[in-house]
């Protein structure tokens, strides 16, 4: 199996406030502390759709141009927050002419997977060993 370089983000107040208004998701636990705290977080909470976001970066930038993203399936398993670190991963797990399946995930700083995800590729050109040709 090929494992993807990892991408790490560290998702600042700033951000949050960009994706809410991007998005459109402006519920509490995003912006205001003293809610999130009520509800039992210790900090902010990231967009779960942000988190998959950061994953499909981390595809694409893999690809660096070399294919398309033509799948994505993303599973949520855990919170992540503001000013903590999120580190996506993947793998390379099957191939087949110009296609490849990717195992996702995304960790928090202590390293529990908190994202889960599926990707599946269509690279420009076949190829053999699970790396698209650069």
């Amino acid at each position: 199996m090929t494992d993807i370089p990892p991408l790490t983000e560290t998702t600042t107040s700033r951000r949050l406030v960009e994706y809410a208004g991007a998005s459109g998701d402006f519920y509490e636990m995003h912006y205001d502390l003293g809610f999130a705290r009520s509800l039992g977080h210790p900090e902010l909470a990231v967009h779960g759709l942000l988190k998959a976001a950061y994953l499909g970066r981390l595809v694409t930038d893999w690809l660096g141009g070399r294919g398309r993203l033509a799948v994505l399936e993303v599973s949520y398993r855990g919170m992540d927050f503001r000013d903590r670190a999120h580190t996506c991963r993947g793998r390379v797990v099957s191939t087949a002419g110009n296609r490849a399946e990717l195992e996702l995930w995304g960790e928090d700083d202590t390293g529990r997977r908190t994202t889960l995800g599926h990707a599946e590729v269509i690279y420009d050109e076949v190829i053999d060993d699970g790396e698209p040709s650069r």
